[in-house]
């Protein structure tokens, strides 16, 4: 059932509001349908995708290799199956024009979206006024369709590990700003791990900040302490799930119950 522009503007407000530095919005992030279910009954209130996990699930790469079409029937299909706001990790939009892409996101039923400041395909980064331009037209598409989307900046410098590592926050925190300038909501220092260079963006990029939960990091209550505004989980989740069909499936290869609880 297609979302009505009422109630994709109530979801984009709600999903805006739960954005609270020190008391983040954690998104287990979800591939599938049957996935996000299980996000929404463990009480999680926003879905939120994986473009690598939802790539994976329908057998193509991370890095926009998945087609539009696939991606967005995809993300469409998750956001029927539940009753909360669903935020989509879109990439760079797939070649996309911002009309394009916001008009798309919009018949899916989503309401926020993750935008990655560095080419998907090659790894290179975007200027930052080339990023804030992007960023700027997705606002205004939205703005003119009557809904406020959340918009995700991405800032890749920690993923790619682009420029000098002394520079390397002090020019995450100008992308932070220029990007909130531009309409972001929120910013997405992927890879930031180290808490000191945490908490300088924190304290710089004057827009809530999303950090990412990997394997290494201590707790939720770490991360809302050094300042996040949103925890995302990306793949995770996914990959934890594909470990353990595989661990099923190699126990009744060899002939072993496969439904025997996992050791240790």
């Amino acid at each position: 059932m297609t979302e009505t522009p009422s109630t994709l503007v109530e979801r984009a407000d709600a999903l805006r509001a739960l954005h609270k530095t020190g008391d983040p919005l954690v998104l287990p992030n979800a591939w599938d349908a049957g996935s996000a279910r299980a996000v929404v009954a463990a009480g999680f209130p926003v879905v939120a995708t994986s473009s690598a996990a939802v790539a994976d699930s329908l057998g193509y790469a991370d890095g926009e290799d998945t087609p539009a079409d696939e991606m967005f029937a995809a993300v469409a299909r998750i956001v029927r199956a539940v009753p909360v706001p669903v935020t989509a990790d879109l990439e760079r939009g797939y070649g996309l024009s911002p009309t394009e892409l916001v008009e798309r996101m919009l018949a899916a039923g989503v309401v926020g979206c993750n935008l990655e400041d560095s080419d998907p395909r090659t790894g290179a980064l975007y200027d930052a006024e080339e990023q804030a331009e992007l960023l700027a037209a997705v606002r205004a598409a939205a703005g003119a369709a009557g809904v406020p989307l959340v918009l995700n900046a991405r800032i890749d410098l920690y993923l790619r590990g682009a420029g000098d590592p002394a520079d390397r926050t002090a020019d995450a925190v100008r992308r932070a700003r220029r990007y909130r300038e531009a309409g972001a909501d929120c910013v997405y220092p992927i890879a930031l791990a180290d808490p000191e260079q945490i908490a300088e963006l924190v304290a710089g990029a004057e827009a809530p900040v999303n950090l990412g939960f990997k394997p290494g990091v201590s707790s939720l209550a770490e991360l809302a302490r050094l300042g996040a505004a949103r925890v995302s989980f990306g793949p995770g989740p996914y990959h934890v799930s594909k470990g353990r069909t595989v661990a099923l499936l190699d126990a009744l290869r060899a002939g072993g119950n496969p439904y025997a609880p996992p050791s240790a």
